[in-house]
């Protein structure tokens, strides 16, 4: 299941940055120096697909792919 996220995550990190180079540990600002519209983009891209909506105190907490992976989990977002 986790491989499956981390494809979904890579896909869509790709599709909204053009970065396709991801590991479990990369952070979004550090290494892949990110802006706030770039993570609000990929976001939006996640509330639409899974139909939900990610409050933003939850989303300045996820500062790597790992994160993201775990917040989905938890949240039911596994049907990717």
């Amino acid at each position: 299941m986790e491989e499956q996220i981390f494809k979904y995550i890579q896909d869509t990190v790709g599709e909204v940055t053009g970065k396709k180079d991801l590991v479990m540990e990369t952070d979004f600002i550090k290494d892949l120096r990110l802006n706030s519209y770039d993570i609000m983009n990929i976001v939006c891209a996640f509330e639409e697909h899974f139909d939900v909506e990610i409050p933003n105190r939850d989303v300045w907490q996820m500062h790597q792919v790992k994160d993201v992976v775990e917040y989905m989990i938890q949240n039911g977002m596994t049907e990717v």
